[in-house]
C-alpha cells in the first residue's frame, strides 16, 4: 500500500520515534503545550508530516512519519529544543504505511483535550471514549508507552 497523504509524493513513508525527558516548568506546562501543538500541527501540515506527542508529567514520546528527509530534518531540530533533554531515539524506519495519518499531530494522554485519550484495562489499550485504535495505532502507542514504563497514559 503506498501512501499519499498530504504530500502527494507516492513511496514507502518513514517513521521515527524518540522520548525525551520534558523540563518544562509545571506552571507553563498547559501554555506550553498548547503552543508546542499549535506550531507542530501548522508546520507539520505544510511538510506533509503527521504523527502523535504521548504526554505524561515528565516524558514526551513522539511518532513522526512521512518523507524521510523531511522527517529527519525535523528530528534534527526538534533535539535542540531546551524544552526537554535526554532526546533518545527508539526507532526509525521505512514502514508500510502512517498509522496517525488524520493527525499533523495528535495529542496523546489522559486529558480531556486529547485526540487520542487513551486508558488502558486489563492490559488491553483503547480510547477513553471506546473507539477502537486499529491493529498498528496499538502496536505503535505501545511501543511508545512502554518505552517510559506508562501504566496509562
Amino acid at each position: 500500500m503506498t501512501d499519499t497523504t498530504r504530500t502527494g509524493v507516492s513511496g514507502s513513508p518513514f517513521r521515527l520515534l524518540y522520548r525525551s525527558h520534558s523540563v518544562i516548568p509545571v506552571d507553563e506546562r498547559e501554555a506550553t503545550l498548547a503552543q508546542i501543538f499549535r506550531v507542530a500541527r501548522s508546520q507539520n501540515e505544510a511538510t506533509g508530516i503527521t504523527g502523535a506527542l504521548l504526554v505524561t508529567d515528565h516524558w514526551f514520546v513522539q511518532a513522526l512519519e512521512g518523507e524521510r528527509s523531511q522527517v529527519q530534518s525535523l528530528y534534527e531540530r526538534i533535539r535542540s529544543d531546551t524544552r526537554h533533554e535526554q532526546v533518545t531515539l527508539i526507532e526509525a524506519g521505512d514502514v508500510q504505511s502512517r498509522v496517525f495519518s488524520r493527525w499533523a499531530m495528535a495529542q496523546v494522554s489522559a486529558s480531556g483535550q486529547a485526540d487520542i485519550p487513551l486508558e488502558a484495562t486489563e492490559g488491553r489499550l483503547h480510547t477513553v471514549a471506546g473507539v477502537p485504535l486499529t491493529r498498528d495505532q496499538t502496536a505503535v502507542l505501545k511501543i511508545m508507552r512502554d518505552t517510559i514504563g506508562a501504566d496509562v497514559v
